[in-house]
């Protein structure tokens, strides 16, 4: 439900509510015209009737004679043409707004729904707001797969006219069932980031209820909220007001560093600084087996399961499932490496 549509909807019922009162004027028009022509000779309802099964083009009989009279006949030619035509198009508008509104809004729900099932290692973004508008910017850009929730259909209209294969929700994300039906399950995380940092709690403690064992990111617009979102069991938490604070006073500083980092993070077209989980399943075997100097992707680092790192692996270094690679990389760069990593 696009907000263009909403608009030519929009259109569409002030359109015909023109056709319907033309409709009305039509049969006054008839009713009227009847009663001068044949000098009032018959009563308003016949006149009204004669109007009425000549614009139905019911078909019945003349209800009174006109056989010598020629402008009561070419009244009704008239109104046989303006009545044929004016229903037509009230039928067409109403068959075109059954459509749009009912019938062409549930197919699209039930394609999205079987679409949101399929998904599998997707994030949830709860709040399509100015920060998870970013937010699902970044996720479009990289190539990685989300649900939007949102209790306000505008976002969703506005980020869908940008995105037509936005796969979005409207609802309260703090919801159990919402959640269920926007695929927590077979998530691989949660964006807490609604305006409202009572509402981040709530989806952070519903999210954690249903699944203990999913990441959590949530938004804290007041920096005392913070501690409350760990202790309902966010991963993490980013308040934006803080963040942006601490960046603005950094460019005044350290701007050099500051250049550098955001280059880091990001980089010309789709790069991006990446992590990339070694599955379970991979065998232990040197760096140089599995990655080569490319323009794909540049390895930074490999994060050890005890927490330490080590920065610019030789190429004799040994990965290990459960380890982590800290990774410079676009999409096709980051999906390249993780087949690597998967054979």
């Amino acid at each position: 439900m696009l907000k263009a549509r909403a608009s030519d909807n929009s259109h569409l019922k002030s359109l015909l509510f023109l056709v319907l009162t033309g409709l009305v004027g039509v049969h006054i028009l008839g009713t009227v015209g009847y009663q001068i022509l044949t000098h009032s000779q018959h009563a308003w309802f016949d006149s009204f009737y004669m109007t009425f099964i000549t614009v139905s083009t019911i078909g019945f009989g003349e209800v009174f004679d006109m056989s010598n009279n020629p402008p009561a006949r070419m009244l009704t030619i008239v109104l046989g043409v303006l009545g044929a035509g004016t229903l037509s198009m009230m039928f067409s508008i109403v068959t075109v707004l059954f459509l749009e509104s009912d019938l062409n809004g549930t197919l699209k729900r039930k394609r999205m729904n079987k679409a949101i099932a399929k998904l599998r290692g997707h994030f949830i973004l709860c709040g399509l707001g100015r920060v998870g508008g970013n937010v699902a910017h970044e996720l479009q850009t990289t190539q990685r797969e989300y649900v939007a929730i949102d209790e306000k259909t505008e976002p969703l209209h506005e980020y869908q006219e940008k995105n037509h294969a936005l796969l979005s929700l409207h609802g309260d994300a703090s919801d159990d069932d919402i959640l269920i039906q926007a695929g927590i399950f077979n998530a691989a995380g949660i964006f807490a980031v609604t305006g409202d940092d009572s509402m981040n709690l709530m989806i952070t403690i519903t999210a954690k209820q249903i699944r203990p064992d999913i990441r959590v990111v949530a938004r804290a617009h007041e920096v005392r909220n913070i501690e409350k979102l760990k202790k309902a069991g966010a991963d993490s938490i980013v308040s934006p007001d803080f963040t942006g604070g601490m960046r603005i006073a950094s460019a005044m500083i350290r701007p050099h560093v500051v250049t550098f980092l955001e280059e880091m993070l990001r980089a010309e077209g789709d790069f991006r600084v990446e992590e990339i989980n070694i599955p379970n399943t991979f065998t232990t075997r040197p760096i140089a087996t599995i990655t080569e100097r490319n323009d794909h992707y540049i390895l930074i680092a490999v994060r050890h399961a005890d927490g330490s790192s080590t920065f610019n692996p030789a190429p004799t270094h040994r990965l290990e499932a459960g380890q982590i690679l800290i990774v410079m990389a676009g999409a096709s760069g980051r999906a390249q490496l993780m087949r690597e990593l998967s054979a």
